[in-house]
């Protein structure tokens, strides 16, 4: 019964985290408002019955084509009240797509969520995915020659990867030595920054980063996840072109002065300046929900 009110708590935080990210009813609208009010009088009221369905909304995604000058994607989404123990539902649609092509685009958005986000809230990693990858399925050709062609020529790129993990809070000594030393031994490079909340980056080959992953995960955590994922394909894959791609030049601890009674809150400020020097403020928000300065 507890992980139940503790998942409803989850659904409602992200739903809270999406309406703040996207306030306009244009690009997210909940469209099944009694199901959000059950779920928020469940969390509020020990005594309170389960919510009986799931609460529904749609987000809309525009992207931009090259031939084409935006294309609009609408995800259709419902949250299984187990989620995110379990997946979400999601649909995607596009006038532009087939029935084929939008078979295949969201069996492939399922596929990448099953392998990525087992038990852990993806509504914006789904949106993200969808932005980046649904507009190349418009032009998907489906016969079967050209799916194995396609597949093949995956495969043979070497894929490098970029994690950022969110940890409710990270103190502990040994944890911390084995983040830099796993990272050390996978030739992953990157930031973990202790205290509450925890965040750690790790950037290297893809192979590497699950490791460090599977291996992290394993640890016992209040609450670990991935907030955000990304992989770019290496027509080579040589170590020049590796280095080339990363942001940090090692893995090292970093330790933003803290203002907290134990001297363990971090100052979110030198967070967000210390991603902006390296490119990466956008990551902010998604840890966040804020925009930084």
């Amino acid at each position: 019964e507890m992980a139940s009110q503790e998942e409803a708590e989850i659904q409602i935080s992200e739903l809270d985290l999406l309406s703040s990210m996207f306030p306009y009813e244009e690009e997210f609208a909940v469209t099944d408002q009694l199901a959000l009010a059950e779920l928020k009088h469940y969390v509020e009221n020990e005594s309170a019955e389960m919510p009986s369905s799931k609460v529904q909304f749609v987000l809309n995604v525009k992207t931009e084509l090259p031939n084409v000058s935006m294309v609009e994607f609408s995800m259709a989404c419902a949250l299984p009240i187990k989620y995110p123990t379990v997946l979400p539902e999601i649909t995607v649609r596009s006038s532009l797509l087939s029935r084929s092509q939008q078979i295949l685009l969201n069996s492939d958005l399922k596929t990448y969520l099953m392998q990525n986000f087992s038990g852990e809230p993806c509504m914006l990693s789904a949106r993200e995915w969808v932005k980046d990858h649904a507009a190349a399925y418009i032009d998907k050709d489906l016969s079967s020659s050209s799916m194995m062609a396609s597949d093949a020529t995956q495969s043979e790129a070497t894929m490098f990867t970029r994690l950022w993990i969110y940890s409710h809070h990270i103190y502990n000594k040994q944890k911390r030595k084995n983040i830099i030393d796993w990272a050390k031994e996978l030739s992953l490079s990157g930031f973990c920054m202790p205290g509450k909340p925890g965040v750690v980056c790790v950037e290297g080959l893809q192979s590497g980063c699950e490791e460090f992953w599977s291996r992290v995960r394993r640890l016992t955590w209040k609450r670990i996840l991935i907030r955000h994922r990304e992989d770019v394909s290496l027509e080579n894959g040589g170590h020049a072109e590796i280095q080339k791609q990363r942001k940090f030049p090692t893995l090292e601890e970093k330790c933003f002065d803290a203002h907290g009674a134990r001297g363990n809150h971090m100052d979110l400020g030198q967070l967000y300046h210390f991603l902006e020097e390296k490119g990466c403020a956008d990551i902010f928000q998604m840890y966040f929900g804020v925009e930084g300065h």
